[in-house]
């Protein structure tokens, strides 16, 4: 990659704002969604379904053979 490509690369938007600015924006937009009643807040009982889920995935993935690299 040659220096043009790499300023071409650089952050922008809000890749390139402070941590805590985006950290803020989000905050803002959490606080709307559930003001809208938009959000949605998991029930303890999907949270359990979504977390087996999830570990039952890994493990398939973990035991699945790997796969073959194109040469």
């Amino acid at each position: 990659m040659n220096d043009q490509e790499e300023r071409t690369r650089a952050r922008r938007g809000f890749a390139r704002m402070d941590p805590e600015r985006q950290r803020e924006i989000a905050r803002q937009g959490g606080r709307a969604a559930h003001r809208l009643g938009l959000a949605h807040e998991f029930t303890p009982e999907e949270a359990r379904d979504a977390r087996a889920k999830s570990l039952a995935a890994r493990a398939a993935a973990s035991a699945a053979p790997p796969e073959p690299q194109p040469e």
